[in-house]
Formats: C-alpha cells, sequence, structure tokens
C-alpha cells in the first residue's frame, strides 16, 4: 500500500503539493483534469483552494477527490526548499 496524504496545499498554477504519511513531500497536477465532469469546477480558484485532506487522500468542497494512490504514483517530488513553504492544511 503507498503511503496516504497527511496534508495538501493548493497552488495557483492548478497543482497542489501533498505531505504524505511517509514524509515525502511531492506535488500532483490537476490542470489535466479541469475539463473533465465535476472537476470543471475546479477551474474556478475559489473552489479549488477548498481542497482539503480526507481520509488518506484529498477533497474538494462540492465531493471531487482523487485515488490516494494515483496522487501518490503520479506526483513528483518537491525539492527541499519548496517542501518548507508546506503545509497549510493537515488531516486530524
Amino acid at each position: 500500500m503507498n503511503p496516504r496524504v497527511k496534508a495538501v496545499k493548493p497552488n495557483p498554477d492548478y497543482t497542489i503539493t501533498l505531505l504524505f504519511t511517509n514524509g515525502e513531500v511531492k506535488s500532483f497536477d490537476v490542470s489535466p483534469y479541469l475539463d473533465k465532469g465535476i472537476f470543471r469546477e475546479l477551474k474556478d480558484l475559489r473552489s479549488f483552494n477548498s481542497v482539503k485532506p480526507c481520509l488518506g487522500s484529498v477533497q474538494w468542497q462540492n465531493g471531487q477527490d482523487f485515488c490516494p494512490d494515483t496522487l501518490y504514483v503520479d506526483s513528483v517530488p518537491v525539492s527541499a526548499f519548496e517542501g518548507r513553504l508546506m503545509p497549510e492544511r493537515q488531516s486530524a
């Protein structure tokens, strides 16, 4: 089983910075999904910025979410410098 999301920070370029339970900080690009179904709502930055950790994954105010394994496998490592900007929202 892959690590789960512990904290998330939305970024203005439609990426999210993720802190995983194993201590890794990675970036996931949401922009390829913004023209698909329910994810279209996230083009509005206010909606996009509503992202929060939820049960080891992330979820937005209107229920959009991703599989936690997708978030881990399809995200890219963030440099140590960028990682210091992390995170705004953590799960309990």
